[in-house]
Order: structure tokens, then C-alpha cells, then sequence
């Protein structure tokens, strides 16, 4: 009797310790979003923001490695691309199942590839990430092919993204143009509610059993995620210290420099791979068609001095079009354009803008040399117009700082009506070069019209080879900066405010959206 006594209390013991070797799933985490987007159906919506929830809501076929850049499985478990690049053959992981009870199959695959490329939901940003997609087959219920009508080497970076994730057939013909609201995934969070502009709550998948390699977990560690919108800046910090939530995305640079001296908070800085934040130099519009005017305002623009003073050197000093984190990057662009005033001035000199009046205003042939530069309110974008203002009044060029919207911006350069204005896009692959500097593209707001950079750039997007694409967009980027088409700024890292609390807190390779499944609270 003593010895099954001793024997039973062991056994409770021992579990009682296995128990607290496997973390039981609990408590809950108040995110702070910054934006409050349109709309976050990740088919039809562009913005970044809508990630930052639904990367947990959804999988993607396959995964990113954020630290190797190799690509893992995801809900596909295996895939071929075949010798012309123009078939993608993907087998399927089986038994996985969307949050409503349907089954994730090749025809999942099917019908959600052709919803993204149906003109009537009028896709932002996921059509156009399949570049020149034809058709999806279905080869039999977990093999899939995806047909190209010619090589697309960014294919496989799309697929790794939340825009190309995979959605329940069910709920999206259930709710049709409501099923933002109802979103349906395989993930390793369930969509429960969203007000719109308010908040959003994830409840945590217990039958989630299929997650990527790069997750650290096999099922959530938190039970819910609450999410709220701060866009105003300057609530970020006062919430995150109030208690009113736990991370919080975008902390003012400020607020980051004092919150990384805190024993309560951390600063985790995400840098962002894609295009910096840039300056377009309008070359198709007079004076700015001249390239020493043009090389002027890049030699004659401090830039560290800006990144010190408005982002308190939490982020690195531009270089060229692409942030040093991408793919691709060329360091070498760093060499051009040092901060040499005195040079800037004798550029203009040469170009023929002297200052004839003592205004402190050059002129040429009885015109002033004013600029139009439309600036918009994101990204600190007004305060680093000022710093430019007066940075090239030192030269003797007037800045005419005009605030505008995004649409009224489009439409600006579509007028060529500017001189100079600014722009940033998010991307994991260089191809991003392809929207601003390719003679066609909607954002090609320097007016660049180069056949040979346009080949260059049309190569890049079909060869699959990496150091051949490397090479390609390098001499992308030496172009750029030779030919002074943009004034780089400043590399985008998010600065994630974080109560100690949280644990576990990490970022795919996009660098907005964290994988919400490892992070536990203490």
C-alpha cells in the first residue's frame, strides 16, 4: 500500500513536470496598427497594414525564409518549375482544413488564383504580383500547376506573401463582397470580428497542425489578439506605456530612442527591404532636364544630416533606389553624390543659373530657378521637404513646398506637373526597380525614358538565375544614380515598440508582418 502510495504521488509529479516542459496556451495581446486601410481584403487591397493581422489568419503556399532568403514549404509541401519557366507544379500537403470545416485542395488553389484575376474584384496589388499569369490546372486533388505566358522570376516570392494566400471557397461565395468581415484562412489565428477603423480580434487554431518550418511553434501560444488602430502618432508610445497595448508598430523615432533606455519596453527595429524613400527628380521638366542641375541638388543635399535630425539615426542613410536589406542591393551606388555644397554650386554655375540680382535666387534667362515639390503626409515625408527647402536655398534654388494627397499625386505626375516628389514601396524582390524606372510604369515619376535600362529590367523579371539577376539590377542602379533621377533619403526600418511582457515576437521577411503563432506573454 505505502510503495503504490509512493509510486502514485511520483506519477503526479512527473507529470506535473512534464506539464511545465510544454507551455499550456495562454493570455492575450492588445497590437497596435497604425493605419486604418480602405479595406484589408488581402486579394483586392494594397495596403501593408492588412498583413500585420491576417499573416496569421492565412497560409501561403509557400514561405520565405527571412534569415537564408530560400523558400520552405507551406501549404505546399513540395514544388518543380520546368526548364522555360513557364510552369509551376505544386503537391499539396494533405489533411489541412480552413477555419470553416472545407478542405484546402488543388481546387482551393484553382479558385482562389482565379478570384485574385478576375477583372470585377478589381485586385490592388495581388493580380499584379502574378505578373504574366495564364491559367491555374488542377493535375489531380493535391497537385496544382500555375501556367505563365512567359518567365516571371518574382512568381515565387508573390506566392510566399499574404496577398496570394489561400482563402475558403465556401466563405468567399458565401459572403461575397462582405467577406472582408467573414475572412476565412487555414492559419494559425481564427478572423473573429472587425469594426472597421476600431479593432480586430484573432482567436487562436487548436487544430492548426501544418505550419511552415520557420515557425517556431506547432500551434499558437496565446489564446487571442486583440487589434487596435493608433493613427495618430503621437498616441503610439503614451498607449504602449499605459498599458493600453502591448506592441505597437511605427514608434515615433523620438519615443524610440527614450523607450530603448526602459527596463519595462524594447525597441525591436525591423528593417524593410524594398525601394528607400526617395525624391523623384522630374527629368523630363526644365530646369530639371539638364543633368547638373539635377546632380546639383543631389551633391548639395545632406542627407545624413536629415536621417540625424527627423529620424534620430534609427534608420541607415539611403544610398541608391533599393534599401541595403533587399535582394539585389549594390553597395557600390554608395560612392556617388557625398555632400558636397561648394561642388553643387559650381555645377548650377556651369549650367548657367547664376544669381545676377542678389536675391539669393538663381536665375537664367530671366527665369527663377524654382522648383514645384508636391510632398504627401506620410513618412515624416513634410518635415524632410522643409530640411530640403532650406538645404537648397544654400545653392540658390528655391523649393515650393505643396501638400498633397496620394490621388492628387497620381495625377500629378501623370500631368508631369512636378519637379520633385516622393515615393517608397515595400518589396522582398528587386523587380520593385521595374514600377519606377521601366519607361512604362505608372510610377515612373523621374520620366526616364531609357531602352537600355528597360531591357535590363525586363531581363531581371525572366531569368531565374540569382547572381544574374543580381548583376542585372546592379547596373539598374549605377544608371539611376549616374543619370540623378532620384535623391535617395533614408532606408525604412519599422520600429516596433514591445512591453517586456511579450515574448517570442518575430517578423517575416517582408519585415511588416509578425508571426504571431511563437509569441507568448509572461
Amino acid at each position: 500500500m505505502r510503495r503504490a502510495l509512493i509510486l502514485a504521488i511520483a506519477l503526479v509529479l512527473a507529470a506535473a513536470l512534464t506539464a511545465g516542459c510544454t507551455p499550456r496556451p495562454s493570455g492575450r495581446i492588445v497590437y497596435g496598427l497604425t493605419l486604418a486601410p480602405s479595406g484589408i481584403d488581402p486579394h483586392i487591397h494594397a495596403s501593408s497594414e492588412l498583413g500585420i493581422p491576417l499573416t496569421s489568419v492565412y497560409d501561403t503556399l509557400i514561405y520565405k525564409d527571412p534569415m537564408t532568403g530560400d523558400y520552405v514549404p507551406g501549404l505546399a509541401e513540395k514544388w518543380e518549375v520546368s526548364a522555360d519557366g513557364l510552369v509551376y507544379t505544386f503537391y499539396l500537403k494533405k489533411g489541412v482544413k480552413f477555419h470553416d470545416g472545407t478542405p484546402f485542395n488543388a481546387e482551393a488553389v484553382r479558385f482562389n488564383f482565379e478570384r485574385i484575376t478576375n477583372p470585377d474584384i478589381a485586385s490592388q496589388k495581388a493580380r499584379f504580383m502574378l505578373g504574366p499569369y495564364d491559367r491555374t490546372e488542377v493535375v489531380d486533388e493535391y497537385t496544382v500547376r500555375i501556367v505563365l505566358k512567359e518567365p516571371f522570376a518574382p512568381l515565387m516570392d508573390s506566392l510566399s506573401q499574404v496577398y496570394l494566400a489561400m482563402a475558403s471557397p465556401t466563405a468567399v461565395q458565401k459572403w461575397g463582397k462582405e467577406y472582408q468581415l467573414h475572412q476565412v484562412g487555414t492559419g494559425p489565428f481564427v478572423f473573429v470580428e472587425y469594426e472597421p477603423g476600431a479593432r480586430l480580434l484573432l482567436r487562436r487554431n487548436p487544430d492548426y497542425a501544418w505550419g511552415p518550418p520557420v515557425y517556431r511553434n506547432k500551434t499558437a501560444r496565446l489564446e487571442e489578439i486583440e487589434f487596435r488602430f493608433f493613427t495618430d502618432p503621437a498616441t503610439r508610445s503614451p498607449a504602449l506605456e499605459s498599458g493600453e497595448a502591448d506592441v505597437m508598430g511605427e514608434i515615433p523615432p523620438q519615443d524610440a530612442v527614450r523607450l530603448k533606455e526602459s527596463k519595462d519596453f524594447r525597441i525591436e527595429a525591423v528593417a524593410i527591404p524594398g525601394a528607400s524613400l526617395m525624391f523623384f527628380l522630374n527629368s523630363a521638366r526644365p530646369p530639371l532636364d539638364d543633368l547638373k542641375v539635377r546632380q546639383a541638388l543631389l551633391y548639395g543635399t545632406d542627407r545624413r544630416a536629415i536621417v540625424s535630425t527627423i529620424f534620430r539615426d534609427t534608420s541607415p542613410v539611403a544610398c541608391g533606389p533599393l534599401s541595403a536589406v533587399t535582394f539585389g542591393y549594390d553597395p557600390s551606388v554608395c560612392s556617388f553624390y557625398s555632400y558636397e555644397p561648394e561642388r553643387a554650386k559650381m555645377l548650377l554655375e556651369e549650367a548657367g543659373w547664376k544669381d545676377t540680382d542678389g536675391d539669393g535666387v538663381r536665375e537664367k534667362g530671366g527665369q527663377p530657378l524654382a522648383l514645384d515639390v508636391y510632398l504627401m503626409g506620410w513618412g515624416y515625408v513634410p518635415q524632410i521637404g522643409e530640411l530640403l527647402a532650406d538645404q537648397w536655398s544654400r545653392l540658390g534654388v528655391r523649393a515650393n513646398l505643396q501638400m498633397v494627397s496620394y490621388s492628387e499625386a497620381l495625377k500629378i505626375a501623370q500631368e508631369n506637373g512636378h519637379h520633385v516628389m516622393p515615393f517608397a514601396l515595400f518589396s522582398s524582390d528587386p523587380d520593385i526597380l521595374r514600377r519606377f524606372f521601366f519607361s512604362g510604369s505608372n510610377f515612373n515619376w523621374s520620366k526616364v525614358n531609357d531602352p537600355e535600362m528597360d531591357g535590363w529590367l525586363k531581363e531581371a523579371a525572366r531569368v531565374s538565375d540569382r547572381t544574374q539577376r543580381a548583376k542585372l539590377y546592379s547596373q539598374v542602379q549605377q544608371r539611376v544614380m549616374e543619370s540623378a533621377l532620384v535623391i535617395p533619403i533614408r532606408d525604412y526600418v519599422n520600429l516596433n515598440g514591445v512591453n517586456n511582457r511579450v515574448q517570442g515576437l518575430r517578423y517575416d521577411a517582408q519585415g511588416w508582418f509578425p508571426w504571431l503563432i511563437d509569441v507568448s506573454v509572461k
